[in-house]
């Protein structure tokens, strides 16, 4: 009896367990920001000199090296929607006549099983047919929102000039972390005299939003609620 008690206690506590998670922010390392790369240093070679290299009062401030930021700005909309609609219908229709033989058709009598009526001048001739229908209709629809701001970093300069970017922001709430990553390649002419590029001019975007913490493992099944799920019904 006692190790009864003593496994429900543990299965209950491994239970409680399955749909926590930390309140520590746990950061991505893929989205990890990358240092700029180091400058050699230069000599003074005119009257003018600049202390450090690649200072330039008549150059925009817009990301272009490894290492620079941007802000991206999210606007994401989406909408999706489908419908289908089928209908089916056969039908089959078979029937033989009553065969001849030696010129006369076939008559015969029934066994006495039968009722009186059909005693007598019974023959071959049959009939039968089948009729099928089928009708089904199915419609989906969803659509998604995104918008806000976000400043990530330059993480690699491509031959054609364009640029790598990604970066990562957490937010922590009340017991509770929000995540926004996102990467992408930007062409720097579609980045604004205000160091900003919309998120649909993002090639090879990836955005995610999501949470941990109380409030988004309140919404998520535990891995025995799915395992049940999965296997039943059948």
């Amino acid at each position: 009896m006692k190790h009864a008690s003593y496994l429900v206690t543990v299965s209950l506590v491994l239970l409680a367990g399955c749909g926590s998670t930390p309140d520590r922010a746990m950061r991505d390392p893929a989205y990890a920001p990358v240092r700029p790369l180091p400058v050699p240093e230069q000599k003074n070679s005119g009257a003018i000199f600049q202390s450090r290299a690649g200072l330039s009062l008549f150059r925009d401030s817009r990301a272009r090296r490894v290492g620079d930021i941007l802000t991206v700005e999210l606007a994401e909309k989406t909408r999706a929607s489908k419908s289908a609609k089928t209908n089916t219908s056969r039908s089959n229709e078979v029937s033989m006549d009553n065969p001849t033989l030696f010129g006369a058709q076939v008559q015969f009598n029934a066994p006495r099983m039968l009722p009186l009526s059909s005693y007598k001048d019974n023959n071959l001739a049959a009939a039968f047919g089948t009729d099928e229908k089928f009708a089904g209709a199915g419609d989906s629809s969803q659509s998604n929102s995104l918008t806000g701001s976000i400043t990530v970093s330059v993480v690699e300069v491509l031959s054609n000039g364009y640029l790598v970017v990604r970066g990562e922001k957490v937010v922590s709430l009340n017991q509770g972390n929000e995540y926004i990553r996102i990467s992408g390649i930007v062409r720097p002419q579609d980045i604004g005299p205000d160091n900003k590029v919309p998120s649909s001019k993002l090639a090879d975007a990836h955005i995610s939003y999501e949470g941990d913490g109380v409030v988004a493992a309140s919404n998520r099944q535990g891995w025995l609620s799915r395992a049940l799920s999965a296997i039943w019904p059948f």
